[in-house]
């Protein structure tokens, strides 16, 4: 990036210290797993262990599949703080710097640490999951990073955190609602708990870009649309078990047919963020600018034609064995 755009986020230093840095919450005033967990120091330890996998018995196979893919899209938090600590002008140079961004990306990193702590523990504790071969995916992915395309420019890389984080607060309310249908509240109180993280997050995110269409317009709606046509990668996309090539696709599959996650979700987060950002009102841009502005502004139709259209052409049900959930059959 050039010199010129990183002075941009450095100028933004005290703007972020009063903006973004408000929206994290002290250690002392977050919640820890062990608030939603089992005391193992107390006598009833066992029985309340016994009672979660119980509770766990009403769950079906293919919710388990879509729970332990966002636990292990959770886990795979080194690679994000490694992503966050690319980004020109806002990386944490020392990695106990006190700028406003290295400040934000340690202690988001910190607060984001806790949801996968909870949802391994949980999981664990079901009896329902092969922990060893979710174990084995975990380090297969964190060992093969991600590639969200945003080649270290900062623009790009907080338009895709913020696209994420809503993705993510999608994901885990709707992982939460199905917990609730069957019966299990415990579990749609954990899930909850950790969307209402992601919706924080997302709130912080958005306002950065929110500024930087303020103060560069013309880069910003450039960025957005080099986003968008680059079409936003999952953060798991490199997910892998040891033995299926398309984990992640058949993960997805599944996430699909239950609503956890869906191609019309990714298209209303488009929308919401067009609205959100007001991009549409956008005045005094270039030529590029222009054609960037139109290009994002009537993608959502778009998007929304061609998944109708996949799902009339949608295939016969196929089914599929996850190691997660000792090969039982699901279908996708």
């Amino acid at each position: 990036m050039s010199p010129q755009k990183v002075e941009i986020f450095k100028s933004l230093q005290d703007w972020a210290k009063d903006n973004i840095l408000v929206h994290l919450k002290p250690v002392e005033k977050c919640w820890q797993p062990q608030d939603f967990l089992p005391d193992p120091s107390s006598e009833s330890f066992h029985d309340d262990v016994k009672e979660l996998r119980q509770r766990s018995k009403e769950l079906p196979d293919d919710y388990f599949v879509v729970l332990v893919g966002d636990m292990i899209t959770e886990e795979a938090l080194p690679t994000y703080q490694t992503m966050l600590n690319t980004l020109d002008g806002v990386r944490d140079e020392t990695g106990a710097s006190l700028t406003s961004w290295a400040i934000w990306t340690r202690a988001w990193t910190a607060e984001e640490n806790r949801h996968g702590d909870l949802l391994n523990k949980y999981l664990y504790l079901t009896g329902r999951v092969d922990m060893r071969q979710i174990e084995r995916t975990i380090q297969y992915l964190i060992g093969s990073g991600m590639d969200p395309r945003t080649e270290n420019n900062p623009y790009l890389g907080f338009i895709y955190t913020s696209f994420q984080e809503r993705a993510t607060f999608i994901s885990h309310g709707n992982t939460a609602r199905l917990a609730k249908e069957h019966g299990d509240l415990k579990l749609a109180q954990v899930c909850g708990i950790i969307a209402s993280d992601e919706k924080r997050h997302e709130t912080a995110y958005t306002k950065i870009i929110e500024k930087l269409f303020e103060v560069d317009p013309d880069e910003t709606v450039l960025s957005f649309a080099d986003m968008m046509k680059k079409k936003i990668a999952m953060p798991a996309h490199l997910m892998f078990d040891g033995r299926d090539d398309n984990l992640f696709e058949h993960f997805s599959a599944v996430a699909q047919r239950l609503g956890v996650y869906t191609a019309k979700d990714y298209a209303d987060i488009l929308e919401f963020l067009v609205a959100r950002w007001k991009v549409g009102e956008l005045t005094g841009l270039s030529g590029e600018g222009r054609k960037a502005q139109d290009f994002v502004c009537n993608l959502v139709p778009r998007i929304r034609r061609i998944e109708e259209r996949a799902q009339g052409r949608a295939k016969h049900a196929e089914s599929m064995r996850f190691g997660w959930i000792y090969d039982r059959e699901v279908v996708l």
